[in-house]
C-alpha cells in the first residue's frame, strides 16, 4: 500500500466522530490528530496513539496533516473556519446553508489561491450527493422538473428550534415526505407542489414541569422559517420514552427528476435517487472522507482553490485505481 493520507478532525462532536470511524474503514488513511475548543483532557477519542490538541495548536501542525476535516457548524463555525484552515491545510466541509454558499465558495476560494491549497466545500448528502444528482439529471433530461423530499428523519436544526422555547427540556423534530406526493411525482405528473404539499412535520416534546403545553403547541405550529408553511402535528411524551425511542438521527430523502425525451418528447422518463440513512452524522462523515481523498490527490497535481462536489472526477474519490476502476465497475 502506498503512503497513507494523514487525516486532522477538527471539531469532536457527532460528524468528528463520524469521520473518525469512517478513516478505520479506509486502509488508505490515518488519523493523525483531533483538535477541540474543550479541554483535550476531557476529550475521550476511539483511535488509540492519536493526540487529542487544543484548536489554536493546529496551525503549528501543518506539516503533519494532509487534509483538515472540518466538523463544525454552518450557522457561525465554517463561515469562519474553512476560510481561516485553509491558509495552512487542504481542507473539506459540509457546509449546508444552501442560500450562503456562493459567498462561502468566494471567501474560501480567496483564501485557498492565497495559500496553495485545495478547499472543497459542501460535501455531505445535501448539499453533496443530491446536488450531483441533480446536476446528472439536468444533463441528461434538459426537458424536465426537480424535486427534492427530505424524510423520514431528524432535523437537527429543526430540533434545536424546539428545544429552545420556553418550557420545552427536550424535543425532536422529523421531517415526513408526503407520500401522495411523491407517487405523483413517480408517475409523471409534473405537479406543482407547495411546501405543504411535499412534507410535514412531525414533534415529539419532553415539557419541563408545569410548563403550559398550549403555548407550546402553538409557538411551535407558528415559527417562522422553520413550521408556519407545514401540517404539524406536536407530540407531549416523558423523558424515558424520549431515550427509549427517539435517541437514533436516522435520516434520507429522494432526488427525483421526471423529463420528456424524443423529437416531439414523446416519452416519460423518471431518474431517482434515494438514501435512507440509519446515522446521519455517520453517512456524512463517509462522504466527508471520500472527498478528502479527492483534495490530496488535487493538492498532489498542484491545484489549488475552493472546490465543490461538482467539480471533482468520481475516480479520484475512490482508493481503487483507474485500471481497476475500468475493470470492477464500468
Amino acid at each position: 500500500m502506498s503512503e497513507q493520507i494523514r487525516i486532522g478532525i477538527l471539531g469532536y462532536g457527532n460528524l468528528g466522530k463520524g469521520v473518525e470511524c469512517a478513516i478505520k474503514q479506509n486502509p488508505d488513511m490515518k488519523l493523525a490528530a483531533v483538535f477541540t475548543r474543550r479541554d483535550p483532557a476531557a476529550v475521550s477519542i476511539l483511535t488509540e496513539g492519536v493526540k487529542v490538541c487544543r484548536v489554536e495548536e493546529a496551525a503549528a501542525m501543518k506539516d503533519e496533516i494532509d487534509v483538515m476535516i472540518l466538523c463544525g457548524g454552518s450557522a457561525t463555525d465554517l463561515p469562519v473556519q474553512t476560510p481561516e484552515y485553509v491558509q495552512y491545510f487542504n481542507v473539506i466541509d459540509s457546509f449546508d446553508t444552501h442560500a450562503k454558499i456562493p459567498e462561502h465558495f468566494a471567501a474560501v476560494d480567496e483564501a485557498a489561491k492565497k495559500s496553495g491549497k485545495v478547499g472543497i466545500i459542501s460535501c455531505g448528502w445535501d448539499p453533496g450527493m443530491f446536488s450531483l444528482n441533480r446536476l446528472y439529471a439536468n444533463a441528461i433530461l434538459p426537458c424536465g422538473k426537480d424535486y427534492t423530499f427530505w424524510g423520514k428523519g431528524v432535523s437537527q436544526g429543526h430540533s434545536d428550534a424546539v428545544r429552545r422555547i420556553e418550557g420545552v427540556a427536550d424535543a425532536r423534530q422529523y421531517t415526513i415526505p408526503v407520500e401522495e406526493a411523491l407517487e405523483r411525482v413517480r408517475a409523471g405528473e409534473n405537479p406543482e407542489l407547495t411546501t405543504r404539499e411535499k412534507h410535514t412535520r412531525e414533534c415529539f416534546v419532553v415539557a419541563e414541569e408545569g410548563a403550559d403545553l398550549a403555548r407550546i403547541e402553538e409557538e411551535i405550529k407558528t415559527m417562522p422559517n422553520y413550521f408556519d408553511e407545514y401540517d404539524t402535528t406536536v407530540h407531549f411524551i416523558s423523558a424515558e420514552e424520549m431515550k427509549r425511542d427517539h435517541s437514533g438521527i436516522p435520516h434520507g430523502g429522494f432526488v427525483i427528476r421526471t423529463g420528456k425525451t424524443g423529437w416531439n418528447e414523446e416519452y416519460g422518463d423518471v431518474i431517482e435517487y434515494s438514501l435512507k440513512l440509519d446515522s446521519n452524522p455517520a453517512f456524512t462523515s463517509s462522504v466527508l472522507v471520500a472527498f478528502a481523498r479527492a483534495a490530496y490527490r488535487l493538492a498532489k497535481e498542484g491545484q489549488c482553490g475552493c472546490k465543490t462536489v461538482f467539480d471533482i472526477a468520481p475516480a479520484y474519490l475512490s482508493a481503487m485505481d483507474g485500471e481497476t476502476l475500468r475493470r470492477t465497475m464500468l
